[in-house]
């Protein structure tokens, strides 16, 4: 038996999220339709992490074992013409039988898009903010994420997990080009979270989000992050954000 990683792209406004679903179409679904068609067996993909409902991937990683022999590049060439077109799939690769593609990676990066003001062009993949934010402050606060913690807090409640505990290397806020904006002198109408960590919690990032633009509101000051990180709940942090403007960006092994 052979294991293939299998790296792809998505939009995911159409899915309901990565994992196979009862009420519902997911991406999991379709990649594991075209493969079993494809190669004539059925075909169990296993992937690096689950996105939600309505959230993209710029990176997804998956593995799948057969003992049919192929070649990668014509097995890719197939897959991408019976996909639907808001899946793509950009490599599949022989690994060693013990690499996994959830417990083998490292990290994973994730990418957060607002814009404020009415913007026609960034609708489908950006949360509209209509209120002015401080993002000096929403950075600062966003630096304490750094480091191994418990990030209890902004875990959706009820999730199955053993430990809520996680590793973040990156945390900030960039402001990022618009070609389409139409601002005036040194305004900046879009900005971007890049969070990076070993693993995430369910809806963790969003949640993030949500607490760090209470402080960019001035709805929280740094004082009541820190206090919410180290001793809140769920329903102590912020508002979980719309999944349109989050992607999974990268995952490393």
């Amino acid at each position: 038996m052979q294991r293939y990683f299998i790296t792809l792209s998505y939009d995911g406004t159409a899915y309901h999220g990565w994992q196979i679903q009862p009420n519902g179409i997911s991406v999991q679904e379709v990649l594991e339709y075209s493969l079993s068609t494809i190669l004539r067996e059925t075909i169990a993909v296993t992937g690096a992490g689950r996105t939600d409902a309505g959230v993209h991937a710029r990176m997804m990683v998956a593995h799948f074992d057969t003992e049919k022999a192929f070649d990668c590049e014509q097995l890719v060439y197939k897959v991408n013409r019976l996909l639907p077109r808001d899946v793509s799939v950009i490599k599949i690769e022989a690994v060693n039988s013990d690499l996994h593609a959830r417990f083998s990676a490292t990290s994973r990066s994730y990418h957060y898009y607002v814009h404020t003001g009415k913007q026609p062009f960034s609708r489908q993949y950006s949360c509209a903010l209509h209120y002015g934010l401080d993002f000096d402050k929403m950075n600062e606060a966003a630096a304490y994420l750094i480091g191994e913690k418990d990030f209890k807090c902004f875990c959706k409640t009820g999730a199955d997990v053993k430990t809520t505990i996680c590793n973040l290397t990156e945390a900030r806020w960039i402001p990022i080009h618009d070609e389409f904006a139409l601002t005036t002198g040194d305004e900046v109408t879009n900005w971007c979270f890049v969070i990076t960590a070993n693993r995430f919690l369910r809806n963790m990032v969003r949640a993030v989000v949500g607490t760090l633009v209470e402080v960019g509101r001035g709805r929280l000051s740094f004082d009541d992050f820190k206090r919410i990180v180290d001793e809140g709940t769920r329903s102590d942090a912020g508002e979980s954000m719309p999944g349109n403007a989050l992607f999974l960006w990268d995952i490393k092994y």
